[in-house]
């Protein structure tokens, strides 16, 4: 406090307006860090999943539910592309604005980085299911080996 009370009235005055000019600097600095920040967290890295539109009361999505989606979650498919509902009548998530609806329920439709890939327009039964989503699955880039492996 010692040091404040030395200082003349112009020196006082010079610290003061020096301080003010870095307040809005730092102001700034700080916004575009929180800005960066929000947008990483709102936008994160698109993976690929299969979208599922459905909708209240649909037989066939039922059926899925009872013969594929118990299990969906567990398979090397469900890993690949996690399931994601969409209730066929509401509005698509911002992130799906580029998929066309439709009227068939259940639709599965695999999506990777913000683009569609193909799609199953209903429900075949389970054995066809996994051999046309297999043939979807196969038009995502190939996944990098995470095993740690080592040959001999």
């Amino acid at each position: 406090m010692g040091a404040l009370t030395e200082l003349s009235a112009d020196q006082h005055q010079r610290v003061r307006h020096s301080s003010a000019r870095r307040g809005p600097a730092l102001c700034g600095i700080l916004c575009v860090a929180v800005v960066l920040l929000l947008g990483g967290l709102a936008n994160p890295v698109m993976a690929a999943e299969l979208v599922m539109l459905e909708e209240d009361g649909c037989y066939w999505c039922e059926r899925w539910d009872e013969e594929v989606g118990v299990v969906y979650h567990k398979t090397e498919e469900g890993k690949r592309a996690p399931l994601r509902r969409v209730d066929i009548h509401d509005k698509l998530p911002a992130d799906l604005k580029f998929i066309t609806k439709g009227g068939y329920t259940p639709t599965f439709v695999l999506v990777d980085n913000g683009r569609q890939l193909g799609r199953i327009r209903g429900y075949p039964g389970e054995d066809f299911f996994w051999g046309l989503l297999n043939q979807l699955l196969a038009k995502l880039p190939p996944q990098p080996d995470l095993s740690n492996k080592k040959t001999n």
